[in-house]
């Protein structure tokens, strides 16, 4: 049976653009599997790795016009966002690179002999080696920086190991596009192409996590999917580590003294962050808890007013627009539900508007409106109401993990005057991974104090997909006995003749 077909498809008419190329077969994944795990070896070299990063951001670079064209052409994320993200792209490739030469992710840590202690230590000597080829299955929308030149791949090449992208669907050319920017990278610095391939379609996929050579996979999805193949990487009879990125509410609490002082600026912000990117991004606020009374009214007020100028776009494909639709016409049937604007279909076949719905927080209560603590991708959000602290708690005790989690709060409660602002900050912090005080979580900043993850459905490990440690997650350490030093790698010689940091008979060296 001949391979089937891979299409690029404008979302914004439905029709296809151009054939990419064919779904990988079975024999197709082995073979990019095991030309990646070939390539281990000249990957192990520090230096190189981080030419490869930088040289693997320059070809994006120079390439970026016929990239953020055809990103525009298959995602409708449009030429701004795409450009952002181009940037945010080659950023953390470099701050891989940068990484990679500073040598403290390697955990470096030494105690010598000491047969006075208790008990005696032996010599030990530690640090991380890569675990080997890691999969990467990228995100619908997040075209780059999620995707084929993304943060999974970037520290996971930074690691030493070498990567097999399957590409998404929605975005199939960018995928090979940006693939051949980073195989032409590395054969600019003297590496083999193969420390970078990208293979197309389900079964693909469903390949890859099996492989007996893939140590351990990244992705970014969908509750369904990722859940499935979290299930069968740790099915494997040597299961793997899935770090996985699935669904996120991101809630935000709004208190009645924010609510007072701000109420406009708050309902402005909102709408923005939760149409940023057609509702698509997925730290996108889809739950606010607002309080009843005269300033909830006037969030509100505000809120409908900037959706009322919000513009419809096309979801990244259509399947998603019909489970757009489908969510909010679940959500809005349940009783007590309300919609002051009411999203849905746009304008043509292909686009929808945004919107948001309102229901009393005591209903949440109720095993009936569990579907409004749950994740509707796309650009609408649902705002509980509530009268007192006692349904703020109540409600809080029902949420999901999240990758966020935010409050806003009054000039006293910031300030720490009552209280409150402590005890919300410490009742959000079990929910997610990042909590944000008075501000959108929309626009994950790459530093290396980021922690992008959270509790499950959020992620289904506790690591970071973004920042500098996310380059752990391809990492594991071991530990040499009394191992004589000309059999040790020169990472734990006495000497350090690397200059690495570390940390030698308790006492840090720099």
């Amino acid at each position: 049976m001949a391979a089937a077909p891979v299409w690029s498809v404008d979302p914004r008419t439905g029709k296809q653009r151009e054939q990419v190329g064919t779904e990988a077969t079975p024999g197709d994944v082995d073979t990019a599997v095991r030309a990646a795990h070939a390539a281990r070896e000249p990957l192990a070299d520090r230096a190189l790795r981080a030419a490869l990063l930088r040289a693997a951001a320059g070809r994006l670079e120079a390439a970026s016009e016929e990239i953020i064209t055809t990103a525009d052409a298959e995602t409708a994320l449009g030429r701004p966002r795409l450009t952002g993200e181009l940037a945010r792209t080659q950023a953390q490739l470099r701050a891989f690179a940068d990484e990679i030469e500073d040598g403290a992710y390697l955990g470096v840590t030494i105690d010598h002999k000491n047969p006075d202690a208790t008990p005696p230590c032996p010599d030990l000597r530690r640090y991380k080696i890569p675990l080997g080829v890691v999969a990467v299955y990228a995100a619908s929308n997040f075209p780059l920086a999620f995707s084929v030149p993304g943060g999974d791949t970037a520290s996971a090449l930074a690691a030493g190991c070498p990567v097999v992208v399957k590409a998404h669907p929605d975005h199939p050319a960018t995928s090979e596009l940006t693939g051949a920017a980073l195989r032409g990278a590395a054969a600019e610095v003297g590496l083999p192409q193969d420390v970078l391939s990208v293979v197309h379609g389900f079964e693909a996929g469903v390949e890859l996590v099996k492989h007996p050579l893939v140590a351990a996979a990244g992705f970014t999805g969908s509750v369904r999917g990722g859940r499935a193949l979290f299930d069968a990487a740790a099915a494997r009879p040597s299961p793997i580590p899935f770090h996985g990125e699935l669904g996120s509410l991101n809630p935000v609490v709004v208190t009645g003294a924010a609510a007072a002082e701000r109420a406009e600026e708050i309902g402005e912000g909102l709408a923005g962050s939760m149409t940023m990117g057609t509702g698509q991004f997925c730290t996108k606020p889809g739950f606010v808890l607002a309080p009843e009374g005269e300033a909830g009214d006037r969030l509100l007020e505000a809120l409908r007013g900037a959706l009322g100028k919000a513009a419809e776009g096309p979801l990244l494909d259509g399947g998603m627009r019909e489970a757009f639709l489908a969510g909010i016409g679940a959500r809005g049937d349940l009783d007590g539900v309300e919609a002051p604007v009411a999203a849905g279909p746009g304008e043509d076949e292909r686009s929808v508007s945004a919107g948001f719905l309102t229901v009393p927080a005591e209903r949440l209560q109720q095993p009936q409106y569990e579907l409004l603590l749950e994740e509707c991708f796309g650009p609408v959000t649902v705002v509980a109401r509530y009268r007192d602290e006692e349904e703020v708690a109540a409600t809080l005790s029902r949420l999901p993990g999240n990758l966020t989690a935010t409050v806003h709060l009054g000039e006293a409660e910031a300030s720490g005057d009552g209280g409150r602002g402590a005890e919300l900050l410490a009742a959000l912090t079990p929910l997610a991974g990042r909590v944000l005080v008075n501000g959108w979580p929309t626009g994950v900043a790459v530093a290396p104090a980021q922690h992008h993850g959270g509790p499950y459905p959020a992620t289904t490990s506790t690591s970071t997909s973004v920042g500098a440690t996310a380059i752990e997650r391809w990492l594991r350490p071991v530990a040499y006995q009394d191992a004589p030093e000309a059999l040790l790698p020169p990472e734990l010689h006495d000497a350090n003749p690397l200059g690495l940091p570390r940390r030698v008979d308790g006492r840090r060296e720099m």
